[in-house]
């Protein structure tokens, strides 16, 4: 048996090994998976095992250990441990080498004393004469009122959420870090499907010996609270929705002392009860971990509902990029069919129902995506495509972004529409002429502000000028690089040729272009966000949303529509060339070819490196 198992970030290897040496000069038997793990041995299964097989846990809780999943893991497990026996702290103790503790979760552990240098090794000693026996990982299920909501697939990425939400549910527990004496509700709020029902699912499962009263679980349209606990009990009330009064929040409140509420809602609008905790899109490895594949995470954006759907699609053999295709075809949405339920009609409910103002507002954002709505932007969209005088425009747009945020369908500022919100507006929109009317409008101020930007520094992107001072990184010179050698390939801008080849594979190979663009700049660590000066950023930005999406919304879906009237016992290749638009999308295809060689004439200048190509636009 271990005496300590010692969990810690890589990044503070050199001071937990001079820890580590004071531990076991006092004849203690520690653990760490530097010096523990046999050479091939399943880091994982060992971890767990000799945790199961340790006294305590001592967490060296830096700023950088929350950000290792394996110290999640570790301090979760033996925090719960710990909390099944009656204390949470029996089982963990705490070294925090930063000035304050607000960086530490749960809440508990904040006011922990271990951890004094001079003292460390003995507050060890001390605390190890108090647990005998090695802790145990597997808890006792919760006692649960009501029935948990059916969960699919695997719950990931969102352990540092557990540690918040029960940091918000036991604030009073810690008086003295926390200021708070008392308990009250905590809200859950995030966008459709981010996780927020999951999450509170996972909290009850591995959180419920915090609540020897159990756990009532209810939904807004049915609440019922616990009257008379036994003792700490948590009262779930899922599906709160928008638009309810101060005094109708407050009775989804239980009165009771011994009865912490928590609240879960798409809703912003209730910031005035209790605490919340906003879930935000899975991060980059877990969303790919869930997803299965990159192309995916990128297309759902981080959602872990999105990324459940097309990864378990993916799993049952269907192309990772054929399904990240089939989220921008027209029709029923690709989420609705793999979800067998119009899930869509269900993100976008609040939007459904919001005033003409908000809906506006979303049809701008849509146009202006992956782009920061603004309430001045969409002013001016309102005043040109409604002629309106401009304070007017300007109020109309102030409210529609107020109710749009306070509805959950657009980030707090800067105002961002999330890809899924956007493909389930796009299958729900009730007035497409209204929004092609906006589109354009959008469209125009975006082009009357180009024209604006005539400082010499500001150079549009694509645009060839011969002597550019640029200052670029070997990063983005490499970045540069391998985006001008897959551009030359493509064949829009090596010529189709006439009367041959085939035209769905040409729109294949430019669609390809999406995914790479964005697999490039990440694997060099670059971002897609425009900056203000020539850069890779921009030119991406530029080749992706002003040159290959405007080609891609407009033929894709009609060269599909023609694709679906295909006789069986006819080629798609012989189909394709009876298509009566044919050769106006070879006339369109011949035609991206100048913005396309004035983006590999971009990159050369970035990169420096030419490939022969004529690049005179």
């Amino acid at each position: 048996m271990w005496d300590v198992f010692l969990s810690y970030s890589r990044k503070d290897a050199r001071q937990v090994r001079r820890l580590h040496e004071e531990l076991i000069a006092v004849g203690l038997k520690v653990f760490t998976d530097e010096s523990a793990v046999a050479g091939f041995a399943g880091i994982s299964d060992t971890i767990r095992c000799a945790l199961a097989d340790s006294r305590v846990l001592l967490a060296y809780y830096s700023l950088g250990y929350p950000e290792r999943p394996a110290c999640q893991w570790e301090l979760t497990a033996a925090f719960l441990a710990g909390l099944g026996e009656g204390d949470p702290r029996r089982r963990v103790l705490v070294v925090n080498p930063e000035p304050d503790t607000a960086h530490i979760h749960p809440v508990e552990l904040r006011d922990t004393r271990h951890g004094e240098p001079e003292t460390l090794v003995q507050d060890v000693l001390a605390h190890l004469r108090q647990v005998p026996g090695a802790m145990r990982l597997d808890a006792a299920p919760p006692c649960v009122h009501g029935e948990l909501p059916v969960a699919v697939g695997e719950f990931t990425g969102r352990l540092p959420e557990l540690w918040r939400l029960h940091s918000a549910l036991h604030a009073q527990e810690a008086p003295l870090v926390t200021g708070r004496t008392s308990a009250g509700p905590v809200q859950l709020r995030g966008m459709p499907g981010i996780g927020k029902t999951r999450l509170a699912r996972e909290y009850v499962l591995r959180f419920g010996a915090a609540f020897p009263g159990g756990v009532h679980w209810a939904r807004a349209g049915a609440p019922q609270p616990p009257q008379a606990p036994d003792g700490p009990c948590l009262y779930v009330v899922d599906d709160v929705p928008h638009g309810l009064s101060p005094r109708a929040v407050t009775e989804l409140t239980a009165p009771h002392p011994l009865v912490r509420t928590l609240l879960i809602t798409r809703s912003r609008a209730y910031g005035g009860h209790g605490e919340h905790l906003d879930l935000e899109p899975l991060p980059e490895a877990a969303a790919a971990a869930l997803a299965g594949a990159s192309e995916l995470a990128d297309a759902a954006a981080g959602h872990p509902g999105a990324l459940g759907l097309l990864g378990r699609a993916a799993a049952a053999g269907q192309s990772p990029a054929a399904l990240a295709s089939r989220l921008y075809e027209p029709g029923r949405s690709l989420l609705d069919i793999l979800a067998g339920d119009e899930l869509t009609a269900d993100h976008v409910r609040d939007a459904l129902s919001a005033p003409a103002e908000a809906q506006d507002v979303l049809r701008c954002a849509l146009a202006l995506s992956p782009l920061p709505v603004t309430a001045e932007a969409v002013a001016g969209v309102l005043a040109s495509a409604d002629r309106l005088p401009r304070a007017v425009a300007l109020r109309r747009a102030s409210a529609g972004l107020a109710e749009l945020t306070a509805r959950g369908l657009l980030t707090p500022a800067p105002h961002h529409l999330h890809p899924v919100t956007a493909h389930s507006w796009l299958h729900h929109e009730g007035d497409s002429a209204r929004a092609e009317t906006l589109r354009r409008a959008v469209l125009s101020s975006l082009g009357a502000t180009a024209t604006t930007l005539d400082s010499p520094g500001l150079p549009v992107p694509g645009v060839r000028k011969e002597s550019l001072p640029m200052r670029v990184t070997e990063a983005e010179r490499m970045a540069a690089f391998d985006l001008q050698v897959e551009l030359v390939s493509r064949i829009g801008v090596q010529q189709l040729p006439a009367d041959s080849g085939s035209l769905r594979e040409a729109l294949t190979s430019l669609n390809s272009l999406f995914p790479f663009t964005r697999d490039t700049l990440r694997r060099y660590s670059i971002g897609l966000e425009p900056g203000t000066a020539p850069s890779v950023q921009s030119v991406a930005h530029h080749l992706l949303n002003e040159v290959l999406r405007p080609f891609m919304t407009h033929w894709h879906p009609v060269l599909m529509a023609w694709e679906t009237h295909r006789p069986t016992n006819v080629s798609p290749l012989d189909h394709e060339r009876t298509w009566p638009r044919a050769e106006a999308f070879r006339t369109a295809l011949d035609a991206l070819q100048e913005p396309l060689r004035a983006v590999t004439a971009s990159l050369a200048e970035i990169s420096g490196a030419e490939f022969g190509i004529s690049t005179e636009v």
